[in-house]
């Protein structure tokens, strides 16, 4: 075979791989815009449903912190009761469709992923949605009231407390999330550990750096108030002596392969 029929067949050859490549691209894309469609239809009739079914009792749940304190919920606006109605109907349809989008989104990402990250992912998903619950449960419960209390005392006497409800509806949840989202740091440290970037001999080693930098997160999280960095600082630290221990005892994703091989 000559220099020209092998610069033929290898032109052939590329051409050949090209049109598979261009073959699977579409076929990914084609299947990505499946479940893009699929989890906007679903969260759409979730945020309906919210909105005609759940929308009262929410804003009554949401409003009754304040409510129980005598503090006057208003409106400043001719739309904003509605549309805060709408807003607490997206999230709340966003949480009820949660479990499909989760399983689309599985659906589509399986096939690239090994047998192990599988196992992985089915072990965690399940505890990084409690933790998620329990971040929120416990903010809530333990420190959304303390924050109140704060800010009526820090202004008795200066004003009477009427309160915008989108104001106050934006406040509950941006105090609400950064809880739930904390609340997550032993996983995050978990997967660090499993990738081989973080070892627990370096988590104790910056144990006084981390602390400072969660007091230093807190305060940028929640509201300005030295009560609600407090009651956030203290569990995120909490929770990452929680990952710190986790890390103690999990072995870098490398290493299991290392030994699967040598089990072969």
């Amino acid at each position: 075979m000559d220099k020209k029929e092998a610069r033929a067949a290898a032109a052939k050859q590329h051409d050949a791989n090209v049109e598979d490549s261009k073959e699977g691209l579409l076929e990914h894309l084609l299947e990505l815009r499946k479940t893009v469609v699929h989890i906007v239809i679903a969260v759409l009739i979730g945020v309906v449903a919210a909105f005609y079914f759940l929308t009262t009792p929410l804003m009554n749940f949401i409003l009754e912190p304040i409510q129980t304190r005598g503090i006057q919920v208003i409106y400043t606006a001719l739309s904003e009761a509605f549309t805060t109605q709408i807003r607490v109907a997206i999230v709340a349809g966003v949480v009820i469709v949660s479990p499909y989008v989760v399983w689309q989104i599985w659906c589509y990402i399986k096939p690239a992923l090994y047998d192990h990250e599988i196992r992985l992912f089915r072990r965690l998903f399940f505890l990084a949605l409690i933790l998620f619950l329990l971040g929120i449960f416990f903010c809530y419960n333990y420190v959304y009231g303390l924050a109140i209390n704060f800010f009526m005392v820090s202004g008795e006497g200066l004003a009477t407390p009427m309160l915008s409800i989108d104001k106050y509806v934006s406040f509950l949840f941006s105090f609400l999330l950064p809880f739930g989202i904390v609340f997550e740091l032993p996983i995050a440290v978990f997967m660090l550990s499993k990738k081989g970037l973080v070892t627990y001999r370096q988590l104790c080693s910056w144990r006084k750096y981390i602390f400072f930098g969660i007091f230093i997160l807190a305060a940028v999280l929640t509201p300005p108030d030295v009560i609600s960095q407090v009651m956030l600082g203290l569990p995120m630290y909490a929770l990452f002596e929680i990952g710190v221990q986790v890390s103690r005892f999990t072995k870098p994703s490398s290493a299991e392969t290392a030994d699967e091989k040598k089990e072969a």
